[in-house]
């Protein structure tokens, strides 16, 4: 076979082929773009746009649900008109979705003024998820095509790495760019990643060598529906969709919580880093520690850490009750309770993880029927449906309820808050029980631990009676 740099030739026996790494830089401008608006979405909303914390909630969980559900049937179109084709509208969208979050606040249309800016959000984020929902099938895809079975775990490794460090620097660029310019600026700079990637794309992309596939829609739908009617699976999937509805407060509690207890500054992006970081760091340790453990018991342990790890945030009273409003970090450097409280929390979480989702996709390909484990192991993205949808729902109305917007205060209790910041005054009585929020999720956490433990128990006495009627 003649040798191109989007074949299979004998170059895989001494690495990858250009296309692998140019996919992969790729998804790094893409990620950066995606988590650094994702982190900031919640607020910008909410303190530039103007909706409600309901609204946002609602808005961000159709958006991030939805988002996650697509890339089954997108991966279809790109199987068949090819991965560079599908590339060009991806980043196209995403370059168009995130220049008009931008613009939004600006967009002002004779006598509906007052509703443009929303609905040309609405309609950014409809760009958004379209081209994200595209790009997710066809990176992982161009990863997997591009690899033998001899390095695909080594393509998968480097692949997911990729997706961590996109994350990260997205987070951390957020972080400068909303303290420098303001929540606002921050899609700019998603959209400049997004031409960035789309140029990338054009030049250097070339499409892989694949087998002509015939997957139909209707296809897809019969596998759907065959998922959805197996009990066991979607129990499974619910109960783990309930540990990440945990893991999204990240981005759609925390942020918010953090700015209206202590005010701006305090990097609530940087904060959320913590996380991959201790993934990056622990998940193949841990994951060899647990090698022996059997998968339902290590994924019970990371709805255990996980929900210690948000019982940790909602003690942060107790915290400045017993150390006062800041501790000294390495016995040197002054930080707020509050914010060494979190951080602590974050890092409980990215330990859960390490515990659940490596041995999570194991157990669902134990649960499939013979044959079907590739399309189960696909299907297992409707956690983050689920989770999302779950997630940004309740955390909008939770902070509404227990860590109000202050700009919607009275006067009164908008220039306590004012002076509270300026630590001349207590918060007001308001956000007396912030920290309320984080116990509903412990309570999340517990549920899902109980049904993890009655699944168990119901899976193991149907499979013995199986087995006896075999």
């Amino acid at each position: 076979m003649t040798t191109n740099a989007g074949s299979f030739s004998g170059s895989l026996d001494r690495g990858f082929p250009r296309t692998f790494w140019v996919a992969n830089t790729v998804e790094l401008f893409e990620r950066a773009a995606y988590f650094g608006m994702y982190i900031t979405l919640m607020r910008y909303l909410n303190q530039v746009i103007g909706f409600t914390d309901q609204q946002c909630g609602l808005i961000i969980a159709c958006f991030s649900g939805v988002l996650y559900f697509l890339p089954t049937f997108t991966g279809i179109w790109a199987d068949q008109y090819g991965y560079r084709r599908a590339l060009m509208i991806a980043f196209g969208c995403q370059t168009l979705g995130y220049t008009f979050l931008w613009l939004s606040p600006d967009i002002k249309i004779g006598s509906y003024a007052q509703y443009t800016p929303a609905i040309a959000v609405l309609l950014s984020l409809t760009f958004i998820m379209i081209g994200s929902a595209l790009v997710k099938p066809v990176i992982s895809g161009t990863a997997a095509k591009s690899s033998s079975a001899d390095n695909r775990a080594r393509a998968m490794s480097i692949f997911y790495m990729v997706v961590n460090i996109g994350a990260f620097s997205g987070k951390m660029l957020a972080g400068i760019l909303n303290e420098k310019l303001g929540l606002q600026h921050i899609n700019l700079y998603a959209a400049g990643m997004a031409v960035l990637a789309w140029i990338l794309a054009f030049l250097m992309y070339k499409d892989l060598d694949r087998p002509q596939l015939h997957r139909r829609f209707e296809d897809v739908l019969e596998g759907l529906w065959k998922v959805l009617c197996n009990f066991r699976f979607m129990m499974l999937i619910f109960i783990v969709a309930c540990f990440w509805a945990i893991q999204q407060q990240m981005y759609a509690s925390l942020p918010t919580y953090i700015e209206r207890l202590l005010g701006k500054g305090h990097k609530p992006e940087w904060l959320a880093n913590i996380n991959p970081l201790v993934v990056v760091i622990a998940v193949i340790p841990l994951t060899h520690l647990m090698r022996r453990v059997k998968p339902e018991t290590s994924i019970g342990v990371g709805i255990v850490v996980i929900t210690f790890s948000t019982w940790i945030t909602a003690m942060h009273p107790w915290a400045q009750q017993n150390w006062g409003d800041s501790v000294n970090f390495l016995w040197r450097f002054p930080i707020s309770t509050l914010i060494m409280i979190v951080s602590i929390g974050i890092a409980f979480q990215g330990l859960s993880e390490c515990f659940l989702q490596p041995r999570f996709l194991e157990y669902v390909s134990k649960q499939a029927p013979p044959g079907e484990e590739g399309m189960y192991l696909g299907y297992q993205n409707l956690t983050s449906f689920f989770a999302n949808f779950f997630a940004f729902s309740t955390a909008g109305f939770l902070l509404n309820r227990y860590c109000p917007d202050p700009q919607k205060l009275p006067a009164e209790q908008l220039a306590q808050w004012q002076q509270a910041l300026a630590g001349q005054n207590a918060l007001p009585s308001v956000y007396a029980h912030a920290h309320y929020l984080w116990f509903f999720y412990v309570g999340v956490g517990i549920v899902a631990l109980g049904a993890l433990l009655v699944f168990k128990c119901v899976t193991t006495v149907l499979d013995k009676r199986q087995i006896a009627s075999a």
